[in-house]
């Protein structure tokens, strides 16, 4: 599969989805049977957000075996993250890395607004700052709501950035046509998933 034929794929599992007619493929005992004795084989890379209001197969309406899923609270990618992107991409041959944010998230909310945090968190606030810079440098006057969405397109950015820049084995299957990374965002209200400028 090329990384638009799953695109595709994508793009028409979530039309289904917004459109409340699922599919549900790919989800019975014969498929389960089928992925334990060949393998998976995902026709994309999900990186995306934790938050239960995302379940990255409904919303692409896809089966057992279609999505490799990476998921952390505003898709802050680690060093493991990095490296689970990259055995989906270089053992798995998956064609396509989707870096997927979500309105409303509320660890960009948290980064936007500042304040005390504890435990963890400070560290994944940390994460996120740069976005928040990046959309108060690209929309000074922002604000509010309209600062929150910035920043969650600057970090869809920002991380699908990081897949290319941290992942030699990613940069070389896009290199080679055999992959490519995009951005996207799920509005949470509406089901729909919009996409960013391909890398």
């Amino acid at each position: 599969m090329t990384p638009e034929q799953a695109r595709t794929a994508l793009v028409q599992g979530n039309l289904r989805f917004v459109e409340g007619r699922p599919e549900h493929p790919r989800a019975g005992a014969d498929r389960r049977r089928e992925t334990v004795e060949q393998g998976q084989h995902p026709l994309a890379v999900v990186v995306g957000c934790s938050d239960s209001r995302a379940p990255l197969e409904l919303l692409f309406d896809q089966g057992v075996g279609d999505l490799f899923v990476v998921r952390s609270a505003g898709h802050v990618l680690d060093a493991i993250g990095l490296a689970s992107v990259e055995y989906a991409v270089d053992h798995l041959e998956a064609p396509l890395v989707v870096v997927l944010g979500h309105s409303r998230c509320g660890a960009i909310t948290a980064a936007v607004q500042g304040g005390a945090a504890h435990g963890h968190l400070p560290e994944l606030l940390g994460r996120l700052s740069p976005a928040v810079l990046q959309a108060r440098t690209q929309d000074p006057g922002a604000e509010g709501e309209a600062l929150v969405v910035r920043a969650i397109q600057a970090q869809v950015e920002l991380t699908a950035r990081q897949v290319q820049d941290d992942c030699e084995l990613v940069r070389k299957a896009v290199r080679s046509g055999a992959c490519r990374v995009v951005g996207a965002i799920y509005d949470l209200a509406s089901g729909r998933v919009a996409w960013l400028q391909a890398r």
